[in-house]
């Protein structure tokens, strides 16, 4: 006897990016839930994006608020490069990404690839620099409307949506193709450098073009403009402005132009999307390391690090210094204070005081002219920005940071050995910067200046940020790509970023004021003195800070470790 099947089925619901919207709202209700910090925070974001907002918008409304469109494809283009380039940049080196919605964890579920991406890129439209960047590019459409009536406005709208789709696109599919790059051993090598490269050479150009502008040939400029309009940086900005000066041809061909390089963006991001999902790109077999004695446990001392005691300060550094070197974050952060240590007392120092101020380099100023209170400031500088990488050193562990907290650990131990884990990296890369500067600068004598004022700001500033790390560390996602960040946690990482330099400086300001005072004889002092004074710090703070985690250690775990 046949038994009677049922075809009655649950209905199959189709996935679509609304799902994926409200999946993040959900995520990140759910992270705000006890944490007042962290609302506090996302609530100071809103203002500061609400404040960039009103001030952009007036500056691209400026043209049409004046009623004077000779300048108006320059601000356009201008305006509108400039906000895909901090897009394409900044999530690189200072902000991250947002990554409510890790990728890897849809790697299991039988989602298309074009669905992913395409839920993926709308939950990345709802943020709040997204909104800042709409409010300000609509004074864009401002300009159009003003310049050209209704029609003009229209295309402007429909550009400016597109400009914004494009910033968004290029955003996450260049963060997730570095993150790619830098989790294949191989090429990691490659990656730094093109990233320091690419860093290195917008410092440059923007200080240059700082400089050209006092003197600038405004009609070659929009010459310029003109050219960058016809590019993806400036076609979705500038199609309005064709259409309210008469080039309704141009409109549609640079809103294609637009399409064309979202949809390139979005097909590079799929791929390298994907990549992230099923893992890391094989680095080959695991490299043999002869000579190796001493059994298992020398062989879990890296070579930088195989100096170090046998006991649990020991083991500390050991372990540190290899998550340095093997984790992508830790290596996206060690490039960033590499460009950082080259760009600025190059610039600083052969640019003179005309870039101190802000007006670019100027061609009277050699390197000859440059003085010691000068080189100071400039290593000031760059030792403050090498330490403030461990102002959320913690949060890098998340969760397993719990093995210390069980293990007991001291926390002046702790930090002791973390801080001697990053100078192993960190303080070759330094002296190399002080030693090429002393050369470039041709003053070899001032070679001790160059590594004691360093020394002296990157012992103050581990002081510093060893504190900052107990009291305001926060929770990164659990993903693979080095520049992601919770929602909310880049207005965390730019606060905490910029009160941790601030306070680093204030602390090293003894070694400037002593370069201005003592003349001669400070060249002399520096670097003992600089050695003495940083290392003074850094073990003081260490002490202080000590104390502090030994009391926090279990709150430092609940902040660091992420939420589900």
């Amino acid at each position: 006897m046949a038994v009677p099947v049922s075809t009655d089925a649950a209905p199959v619901r189709t996935v679509s990016a609304r799902h994926f919207v409200r999946l993040k709202l959900r995520v990140m209700g759910n992270n705000f839930r006890g944490q007042g910090w962290r609302i506090a925070m996302f609530i100071g974001g809103v203002f500061l994006g609400l404040w960039f907002a009103a001030s952009g918008f007036f500056l691209f409304a400026l043209p049409g608020l004046t009623g004077d469109g000779q300048y108006a494809v320059l601000v356009t283009a201008a305006g509108g490069g400039l906000l895909v380039l901090g897009w394409l940049l900044l999530p690189l080196v200072f902000f991250g990404v947002d990554e409510t919605l890790d990728p890897a964890r849809f790697a299991l579920l039988p989602l298309p690839r074009r669905t992913l991406v395409t839920g993926l890129f709308a939950a990345a439209l709802v943020s709040v620099p997204v909104l800042a960047v709409l409010i300000a590019s609509f004074g864009l459409v401002l300009t159009a409307w003003s310049l050209g009536g209704w029609s003009a406005g229209l295309v402007a709208v429909v550009g400016v949506i597109a400009g914004l789709l494009l910033c968004v696109a290029a955003s996450r599919a260049v963060t997730s193709a570095f993150a790619t790059m830098l989790r294949s051993r191989r090429v990691r090598d490659l990656a730094a450098v093109l990233l320091a490269v690419t860093a290195a050479l917008l410092g440059p150009l923007q200080v240059f073009g700082l400089a050209a502008l006092r003197e600038a040939d405004w009609t070659r400029l929009t010459g310029v403009a003109t050219v960058i309009g016809w590019t993806p940086f400036g076609a979705p900005w500038t199609a309005g402005i064709d259409v309210a000066q008469g080039r309704v041809w141009a409109a549609p061909v640079k809103l294609l132009i637009t399409v064309v390089a979202l949809g390139a963006l979005l097909a590079w991001w799929s791929r390298s999307l994907e990549s992230a999902m099923v893992g890391a790109a094989s680095a080959g077999k695991a490299p043999v390391r002869r000579g190796v004695t001493g059994g298992a446990i020398a062989q879990l001392f890296p070579r930088v690090a195989g100096w170090a005691r046998r006991d649990r300060f020991g083991a500390l550094v050991a372990r540190e210094a290899r998550y340095w070197w093997r984790d992508a974050r830790r290596r996206a952060n060690l490039i960033t204070i590499a460009v950082v240590g080259i760009f600025v007392p190059v610039m600083i120092n052969l640019g003179g005081a005309g870039f101190v101020a802000g007006d670019g380099p100027d061609p009277t100023t050699s390197a000859a002219n440059s003085s010691p209170v000068l080189v100071t400031i400039s290593m000031l500088f760059v030792g403050v920005v090498a330490a403030v990488t461990l102002a959320n050193q913690f949060g890098f562990d998340g969760s397993a940071y719990a093995v210390n907290v069980v293990a007991g650990v001291p926390g002046r131990v702790e930090l002791g050995a973390r801080m001697t884990a990053f100078s192993l990296y960190v303080l070759p890369m330094l002296a190399f910067v002080a030693v090429v500067l002393s050369i470039v600068l041709g003053r070899p004598g001032w070679i001790g200046l160059t590594i004691g004022s360093l020394v002296a700001t990157y012992g103050a500033g581990l002081a510093v940020n060893s504190l900052v790390s107990v009291l305001g560390a926060y929770s990164l996602p659990e993903t693979s790509n080095p520049f992601a960040m919770n929602s909310g946690a880049g207005m965390a990482k730019g606060l905490l970023t910029l009160l941790a330099m601030l306070a680093s400086a204030v602390a090293a300001v003894p070694m400037v004021v002593a370069a201005a005072l003592l003349g001669d004889a400070w060249l002399w002092l520096a670097l003992p003195v600089g050695a003495a004074y940083g290392l003074g710090a850094a073990l003081l703070g260490a002490y202080l800070a000590g104390d502090v985690l030994d009391r926090r250690q279990p709150e430092l775990l609940a902040t660091v470790t992420p939420r589900r």
